[in-house]
């Protein structure tokens, strides 16, 4: 699923608030990374991420391979920090806008 642009704009207000619970360092993208990354999307939906000085990643880079790894979302990338998303289907906590089709 495709997010719209309004949709970002919703997460994004959203994740400015959130504290970064991730954080990607030397190692990179490790097992133990996705699967703190896979229970923290199906907890809350909506995190926020950081790649360290020491990572070879960049924060683009991190936050692909953590979406692609985890089919999640990603919402934003500034810097060294990253928003990414997944829907809980059978719990969802946050309400997507629903964009409205022009006729």
């Amino acid at each position: 699923m495709a997010l719209t642009s309004k949709q970002r704009a919703q997460l994004r207000a959203i994740a400015a608030g959130e504290d970064t619970i991730v954080q990607v360092g030397k190692g990179g993208v490790t097992d133990s990374v996705i699967a703190s990354v896979s229970a923290a999307l199906r907890a809350r939906e909506l995190i926020k991420g950081k790649v360290l000085e020491n990572s070879l990643l960049s924060a683009r880079e991190a936050c692909d391979a953590l979406a692609e790894a985890t089919g999640a979302e990603s919402v934003q990338v500034i810097g060294t920090k990253f928003v990414l998303y997944k829907r809980n289907e059978k719990e969802p906590k946050i309400t997507l806008v629903k964009d409205k089709k022009k006729a």
